[in-house]
Order: structure tokens, then C-alpha cells, then sequence
């Protein structure tokens, strides 16, 4: 299976968006399955439904800062660095969706959704394009990875 069909999958499973991708690829990062939807869970629905940067993307750059990321209080090339490689996925990401923000995506006039959820129903899926753009932000990722090996410590 295919990073892509993973996150996909995950999020047909009920998983949200951010969980979804970055499940797909917690075999790369050194935090188990569990921790790591936890901390991707606060970043559904554009960060709690609010709408804003969509999950899937929240989700590379958490990836991203597992694998690329510096632990200290730095400042200069070593942030900068790491900070090209953040607006780097989001430019791959903008050119394919022509943003990073949920609601734009989704065409909502919301701002900041209310906090529950919609049930993940036949017609829930049939309207939403996420698994769609949860696949994408896979393969954007995944291509990234590929490009910029992980250097190991």
C-alpha cells in the first residue's frame, strides 16, 4: 500500500485529516502510533474545525519536524533551513489546491466551525474531497522524503 491509499485509508476509518497523513507515516519516526495521533488530533477540521490551515498539511509539517526538525532554542541558518523546508511543502501543496486553508478548500463561508463534528456518513464522504487532498498531501510528502533523505543520528 501506497502512503497515499494509507492516509486515505486512515481517514476513511474516521481518523481526521491531520491523524490520517501523519499516521501514514509513522513507520519513519521514532514516536509510537498512539502519541503521535494524539498529537496530530488538535489539527482536524483546519485546528479543531476552526477552519484555517487544513489538517493534512498541519500533519507534513508535524512529519516534517520529526524528521528535519532541530530540538534547541536556535536561531539562523539551522531555523532557516528548516523553515525552507516547511514553506517548501506548502508551495508543492499551494500548487496543487491553490491554498493551505481548509475553508477555502472546502468552499465554507465559516470561519471557525463549531466543535462537533459531522457524522462520517455515505453522504459525509460523497461531499467531501479530503480524502482526496489527504492523498495528495501523502504524495507531496512522501516525494519530499524521498528528495531530502533523513539523515540519521
Amino acid at each position: 500500500m501506497t502512503r497515499r491509499e494509507a492516509a486515505m485509508e486512515n481517514f476513511m476509518k474516521g481518523y481526521n485529516c491531520s491523524q490520517a497523513l501523519t499516521l501514514a507515516f509513522a513507520d519513519l519516526v521514532d514516536m509510537d502510533e498512539k502519541t503521535l495521533s494524539k498529537l496530530a488530533s488538535s489539527f482536524g477540521g483546519g485546528m479543531g474545525r476552526l477552519r484555517e490551515v487544513c489538517g493534512s498539511v498541519s500533519g507534513m509539517f508535524m512529519i516534517a519536524g520529526l524528521l528535519y526538525g532541530y530540538d534547541g532554542p536556535e536561531t539562523g541558518d539551522i531555523k532557516a533551513d528548516h523553515y525552507a523546508k516547511i514553506q517548501e511543502l506548502a508551495k508543492r501543496f499551494e500548487e496543487k489546491h491553490g491554498t493551505i486553508i481548509c475553508r477555502e478548500m472546502l468552499g465554507l463561508d465559516v470561519r471557525h466551525d463549531v466543535p462537533t463534528p459531522e457524522a462520517r456518513t455515505k453522504q459525509y464522504y460523497e461531499k467531501r474531497p479530503c480524502p482526496e487532498i489527504i492523498g495528495n498531501a501523502a504524495e507531496i510528502l512522501d516525494q519530499f522524503i524521498k528528495e531530502n533523505p533523513v539523515e540519521r543520528k
